[in-house]
């Protein structure tokens, strides 16, 4: 595989959900599209889908990404509760305004092309999109979403791209324990030094903690969210309800008076593993609702991480902010891992790449923050993904809703638990390395069937009849 450089900012990005591969990445290439053309001269759009984009596309919301990111909205800023009445806009009009300033005829029926028979070989989440411009001149260009919000465009080479002197070369895990072990430094440090490459320390902690504001603000929305979820399976959102009969009627109406009711709540086993369940919960129906979330690393397992480090956060002992950016740069960095190593697209590797990965990041970051060594910390990781290997993406309807919210609280508790079975162990005498099983992921992925990759045409999705649109 390439060689890659990547920062903090790369595996957690704030976007919109429900997908970070089918929505993010096509909304980010469809920007990309009008910022390397001649927007105003265009006359006509027309985007073709192919694979997993075209077979689920229409449940992740690919075709209002798409529109989105035509119309030159960022997905960081855009004003999610206009999301509707934007596309309906379009919808009705048969107009879209390309970068907001060049308005051309639009009809998404027939403007965007959900091509499911057909694919192309780079990578199952491709695109295609051609302009026609008022001199009848055309240009044609394809990207592929290849996962957290990553895209690339068909002829890039990311190992032509310049590299940058980092002041610690990481390319696998064995390379992050001996770079740590040498230093004698924490998995946390050793990103903060390379993260000067690209920015200050200042800027780096600010923007962190910033995308922790970001995930905080999520939880609590959807803590505080009834009704059901978009798309048609009538999925009713349950987070809002586990809220509330946790606080069991404490008084709270904003999230500082929120976090003060849970920290006087109950705090036994019981009660802080309902509160683990509730927060990812609250992310993952946020982002079935097109709401605002942090990829870590993807949309569809967003609700991992975040949750964890709620739980340390919340009852921990006098967390601060050093501890969260601590453990922010740790599990960024063990996804930096996977994302170099194997893959972060369920259409690639099915949910093991979703759920497995943030699941082993979360373990990883909270071994550090508990005090645990880089051995210990890598250890967690390969605990968490050793017991995530194989599993499938099959979501039903094309929706990233059953089984994937579900999935997240397991992935939050599996990520603690291992954190706990390697703080009690020596992570020097593990006998299954972070690098053996990040390789044993991706092997696995070679070897599973299309049908569980993100296709929605096997496992629970034709298991459970539902009359449904086509996803």
């Amino acid at each position: 595989m390439a060689k890659e450089q990547l920062s903090v900012f790369d595996i957690f990005k704030i976007g919109v959900g429900p997908s970070s591969s089918h929505t993010l990445g096509p909304w980010r290439a469809a920007e990309r599209f009008l910022k390397e053309t001649e927007m105003q001269a265009i006359q006509s759009i027309r985007v073709s889908l192919y694979g997993s984009l075209a077979k689920t596309g229409k449940g992740h919301g690919t075709d209002i990404a798409v529109m989105l990111g035509l119309t030159g909205e960022d997905p960081v800023t855009f004003d999610t509760s206009k999301l509707s009445a934007t596309i309906e806009q379009i919808n009705f009009s048969k107009k879209i305004k390309l970068g907001g300033v060049n308005e051309i005829n639009f009809d998404p029926a027939t403007d965007i092309i959900f091509l499911k028979k057909e694919g192309l070989p780079f990578h199952p989440n491709a695109l295609r999109i051609k302009a026609i411009f008022n001199n009848e001149q055309e240009k044609e260009e394809t990207y592929y979403s290849v996962g957290g919000g990553f895209v690339v465009k068909d002829g890039e080479n990311p190992s032509t791209k310049q590299l940058l002197t980092l002041k610690y070369d990481v390319n696998d895990a064995d390379d992050l324990l001996q770079n740590c072990m040498s230093a004698g430094i924490s998995i946390s440090a050793l990103v903060m030094e390379n993260e000067k490459t690209w920015r200050s320390e200042r800027e780096t902690i600010k923007g962190v903690l910033n995308i922790w504001r970001v995930m905080q603000e999520c939880i609590y929305r959807g803590c505080h969210a009834d009704g059901i979820l978009p798309g048609g399976l009538h999925v009713v959102r349950r987070a809002a309800k586990m809220n509330r009969q946790l606080l069991k009627g404490k008084p709270e109406s904003n999230f500082k008076e929120w976090e003060d009711a849970i920290r006087k709540s109950s705090t036994d086993f019981t009660s802080i593993m309902n509160w683990i369940s509730c927060f990812a919960l609250a992310v993952n129906e946020e982002n079935a609702a097109f709401g605002r979330v942090v990829t870590a690393p993807t949309n569809g397992a967003a609700g991992v991480v975040p949750a964890v480090l709620m739980y340390y956060y919340m009852f921990g002992k006098n967390t601060c902010d050093e501890d969260i950016v601590k453990f922010m740069f740790t599990a960024s960095q063990i996804g930096c891992l996977f994302k170099m190593g194997s893959t972060i697209s369920a259409a690639m590797g099915g949910c093991q790449a979703e759920i497995g990965v943030s699941s082993a990041m979360a373990a990883g970051a909270l071994t550090e923050c508990l005090g645990g060594s880089p051995s210990q910390a890598m250890q967690a990781a390969e605990i968490a993904m050793e017991h995530h290997l194989g599993m499938t993406c099959d979501p039903i309807g094309g929706l990233v809703q059953i089984p994937c919210i579900e999935r997240n609280t397991m992935g939050a508790i599996k990520a603690i638990t291992a954190s706990q079975l390697a703080l009690q162990g020596d992570g020097e005498q593990m006998k299954v390395s972070l690098d053996a099983v990040i390789k044993t992921m991706w092997d696995t992925a070679v070897d599973m069937s299309s049908k569980y990759k993100e296709t929605a045409e096997g496992g629970l999705a034709i298991k459970v009849p539902l009359n449904l649109p086509e996803c």
